[in-house]
């Protein structure tokens, strides 16, 4: 829990949405669950991106809280698979 209330209280969620579905008009489609970076990557690119997305340095967001926000994102369990569906499998 603690994972989660960090990503909403840094607002990931603004762009990459609660479950870290990514949106194709806030995060040009940057999905960040289920199946995150692995956690040296994710972090790298959090620390020093220069991309659409500001970086974080550790005063902004303390290492605890993004070890926090990985956390969760490799929490979220992936969808069902659309096969096991039985409306969307006439």
């Amino acid at each position: 829990e603690k994972g989660k209330d960090a990503y909403m209280k840094y607002g990931c969620w603004q762009c990459h949405g609660t479950l870290g579905q990514g949106s194709s008009v806030t995060s040009q489609g940057k999905v960040l669950a289920p199946d995150p970076l692995p956690y040296d990557a994710f972090s790298a690119f959090v620390r020093t991106t220069n991309r659409a997305m500001p970086p974080y340095t550790e005063a902004v967001l303390p290492n605890a809280d993004l070890q926090d926000i990985h956390a969760y994102l490799v929490s979220i369990p992936k969808p069902a698979d659309y096969k096991t569906i039985p409306l969307l499998n006439p």
